[in-house]
């Protein structure tokens, strides 16, 4: 099996358990919104979809009490081991989304899902990729989020959401406040193709979900509060 250590972000070792989605650009600029929340000591926030466990870290150490969730188990462990080996106390499950939260109310939920459009209409069931295909329009994991997180907030309550502006941001604004949220982009980011949308560009254009020779995508925070 390969080792679990891996080269972490400046500041540090990070160990990722084979398969377990690395931090990349998108966890980076969610870890940045966390850190401009006015977050009081001791709020309730979840971490849906948490992988290596990066984003539930963040807000420990803001001394926030954290939950967070995966599917994957080998995801779980990650989490877990990392809170321990920084001495932070995060609560980690194992589960669907939201689905392990259920009846619960957090201040903040932060998550930053699968969104990568895919030539494969159904996502993945297991394998590397669950971390990022999302099915043809890359909502799949998306749309659940926006429909369930309002159920889960209190009043006053703060989504964080990160995605490929390929994946549609009017629909995830829309969406949001159907379900009676007030949700707006907070921060943009173009960033260079990583590895998976670089295997993808011929489909992408075909798709007209890129302009020709676009090699770049814009990513987005998507902030939505319950009032």
């Amino acid at each position: 099996m390969p080792s679990l250590l891996d080269a972490g972000r400046a500041g540090g070792a990070l160990l990722l358990a084979p398969g377990v989605y690395a931090p990349q650009s998108d966890t980076y600029l969610l870890q940045d919104a966390i850190a401009r929340e006015d977050l009081p000591r001791g709020a309730e926030v979840l971490d849906v979809g948490t992988g290596s466990g990066a984003l539930a870290l963040a807000a420990a150490r803001r001394g926030a009490r954290v939950t967070a969730v995966d599917r994957s188990r080998r995801a779980v462990l990650t989490a877990r081991l990392r809170a321990v080996l920084a001495g932070q106390r995060v609560r980690v499950l194992r589960g669907d989304l939201l689905e392990p939260a259920a009846g619960r109310r957090f201040d903040l939920i932060v998550c930053n899902p699968p969104y990568v459009p895919s030539p494969h209409r159904l996502p993945p069931r297991r394998g590397a990729a669950v971390a990022w295909d999302a099915g043809p329009d890359g909502r799949a994991v998306l749309d659940r989020v926006c429909d369930g997180a309002a159920g889960l907030l209190r009043p006053s309550g703060v989504l964080l959401l990160v995605h490929s502006a390929l994946s549609g941001v009017e629909p995830t604004i829309e969406r949001l406040e159907r379900a009676g949220l007030r949700a707006s982009v907070v921060r943009r980011a173009s960033v260079p193709f990583g590895p998976v949308l670089r295997s993808r560009t011929e489909w992408l254009e075909r798709r007209g979900l890129i302009a020709p020779g676009q090699r770049e995508e814009e990513l987005v925070i998507v902030r939505a509060h319950r009032p």
